[in-house]
């Protein structure tokens, strides 16, 4: 099939099929146009260790009372 006959049999859809038909069209585009480069080793376990700290870990009842404490100095001071 020529790109003349594909053109041709893409009219003949509906446009929720050319819909479904150009999106993953555009992504392949979009990949070859906008390749990413290649992470290299070791990034994501430097990452990972970017995050960690010493500070303790908050449950949630802290969260709620540091929430509470912010909100009553916001508003009622």
């Amino acid at each position: 099939m020529n790109l003349q006959e594909l053109k041709n049999a893409a009219y003949q859809l509906s446009v929720h099929e050319r819909l479904l038909l150009v999106e993953p069209i555009i992504h392949s585009l979009s990949q070859e146009l906008r390749p990413r480069p290649d992470i290299p080793d070791g990034v994501w376990e430097r990452l990972r260790g970017s995050l960690k700290t010493d500070n303790i870990e908050l449950t949630d009842e802290d969260v709620e009372r540091l929430k509470d404490e912010s909100l009553t100095e916001k508003y009622l001071k």
